[in-house]
């Protein structure tokens, strides 16, 4: 049987760390106490106006592609999670590709999922190798989120913070990737949503993040739980097996609330999020790699990512590494 193994893991937080007294100093009208209070929050990194969602990407990649002990054409399928894309079109992916000098002819592709993005794109890597077709996959999720925030509102501009995170998927005879499970509910679409577009030359609508922040509490805690026993149902291995549990980084007290519900001790749970915030789809493949890197996850363990983002758009992966 094929598996599709992680192999490697790079990621990258552009600038400075922007603590909650900077963002205070700014002019916003908060303070440490009330962000750290209300979501575990104490720093988030910006990018320089004029950087895009590649430019972090490939940084993260060649990380990801050194770990792997590879080089950039062993690589047959790029898959980028954004929600902050260069342009409307191409796609990022190929954007990637061209940075890493790839001329191999690979395919290249963006998913859009928001929040939840690098699970379909691991999910979608997975089931490409598995399927024979691709041998070496690089999955990434990159965004800059600090391009669609609203400083005047407090309720999200304090959340969120821009990064890249990548991982290198490799065909194997042994377990990697065990189960993925994906999952949307399109009537939650103006819970958590970017309500603008560009037509006729002109954005139209409003082309900041604007959020619901007590429905995706409600919603995100109740969702993360079910689809983390689903696929560990579907791997069919014991709940008490799971090393660790690798959330996406959005708030503290929904991963605390999903740990609880799991049976699972937050010295169990990868917690990445007070020192770069919600970075999206880039958060999970950013808090793998810290892991992996300070010795956390290691050869041999058995982890859990869980995701959930606008759309509604949510899902889970079981990994053995």
């Amino acid at each position: 049987m094929i598996y599709a193994k992680i192999v490697g893991t790079g990621s990258y937080l552009p600038g400075d760390p922007v603590t909650n007294d900077d963002l205070a100093r700014r002019g916003i009208d908060t303070s440490d106490e009330w962000i750290v209070t209300r979501t575990g929050i104490r720093a988030r990194h910006f990018a320089e106006p004029g950087c895009k969602s590649s430019e972090l990407a490939l940084i993260a990649a060649r990380r990801a592609i050194e770990a792997a002990g590879c080089v950039a054409d062993d690589i047959d399928l790029i898959i980028v999670a954004t929600s902050t894309p260069d342009f409307i079109f191409p796609s990022t992916a190929t954007l990637v590709q061209a940075g890493l000098g790839i001329r191999n002819g690979c395919a290249a592709f963006d998913v859009q999922a928001v929040c939840s993005g690098f699970v379909y794109a691991l999910a979608t890597a997975e089931k490409f190798i598995r399927s024979g077709s691709h041998r070496r996959v690089l999955v990434i999720g990159a965004e800059v989120f600090s391009n669609i925030l609203d400083w005047a509102d407090r309720s999200t501009c304090v959340l969120f913070g821009d990064g890249a995170g990548a991982v290198v998927l490799e065909a194997s005879n042994e377990p990697g990737v065990r189960a993925t499970a994906l999952h949307a509910d399109g009537s939650y679409h103006s819970v958590l949503w970017v309500p603008g577009s560009v037509a006729g030359g002109e954005v139209t609508g409003d082309p900041f993040v604007r959020m619901d922040g007590q429905v995706v509490f409600k919603f995100a805690v109740r969702v993360l739980d079910e689809v983390a026993r689903e696929v560990i149902d579907l791997a069919g291995v014991p709940q008490d097996s799971i090393d660790w549990l690798v959330p996406h980084q959005a708030n503290i007290r929904i991963v605390q609330s999903s740990a609880k519900r799991l049976a699972l001790p937050m010295e169990k749970v990868v917690t990445t999020l007070d020192f770069h915030g919600n970075t999206s789809a880039a958060s999970i493949p950013i808090a793998l790699d810290c892991a992996v890197s300070d010795g956390r996850i290691r050869h041999g363990q058995r982890a859990v990512i869980v995701g959930i983002g606008g759309g509604f758009a949510w899902g889970a992966a079981l990994i053995d590494f």
